[in-house]
């Protein structure tokens, strides 16, 4: 996909659906990172995205990460449909501030969604908000501990509890990764930065993939 790439700030308005059609995969990815940048007082900017997975099918929804920057202001929601034989596996990674920059991000505002469902039946609902001095929020220990990204890996497939062991030997301290239900394995990690979280995430994803990550992964 072309995303912003320029950034998104109050007022802005982006609407994507996406469909895999019945015995179908779609593999969808960002040309570069999104960016959530300094919105005007009373603004927010919005992004709403919908994936439609047909029987059979499969979806791999794989953005690179989104950078929020200083006074930022996002609302931003994923619905995923499932059908009954639809498999899934997705990616969002939050970064809080470019840490080789020295950002700190002490004034923001994020809301975060995820609803996925199966048979139009819930399988899967998320939400985070983030709202003030994120870093402080994030500095605690029962939190963040300090850290400067956040990835929330779905992984939804008949193999998913087979996965399990395997990906676990994969993870660092600072994630974990459990199984609701046979076919439904979610994974949540925390690093210092970006660049230490896709040294987490890359082998992971492509082992779930079982296939090379797109290539602006690995730009």
């Amino acid at each position: 996909m072309i995303n912003t790439a320029g950034g998104v700030t109050g007022g802005d308005r982006f609407d994507l659906t996406a469909t895999a059609a019945a015995d179908t995969e779609l593999t969808l990815t960002t040309q570069a990172a999104e960016r959530a940048y300094r919105a005007q007082p009373g603004e927010t900017g919005r992004i709403r995205t919908h994936l439609i997975v047909g029987d059979g099918a499969r979806a791999n929804w794989l953005p690179q990460e989104t950078i929020l920057f200083q006074g930022c202001r996002l609302d931003r929601h994923l619905q995923i449909d499932l059908e009954a034989s639809s498999r899934l596996l997705m990616c969002e990674a939050l970064v809080f501030g470019r840490a080789a920059m020295g950002e700190r991000l002490t004034d923001g505002v994020m809301q975060d969604r995820i609803d996925i469902r199966r048979c139009d039946q819930p399988l899967f609902q998320d939400a985070m908000t983030f709202c003030g001095d994120i870093a402080a929020h994030l500095a605690k220990p029962t939190v963040a501990a300090g850290a400067g990204a956040l990835a929330t890996v779905i992984f939804v497939a008949p193999d998913a509890e087979g996965r399990l062991a395997p990906l676990r030997r994969m993870l660092g301290s600072t994630a974990g990764a459990s199984l609701i239900g046979s076919d439904l394995l979610i994974l949540r990690a925390l690093a210092p930065d970006s660049y230490a979280l896709r040294k987490v995430l890359m082998p992971i994803l492509t082992d779930l993939l079982a296939a090379p990550l797109p290539k602006p992964w690995m730009t």
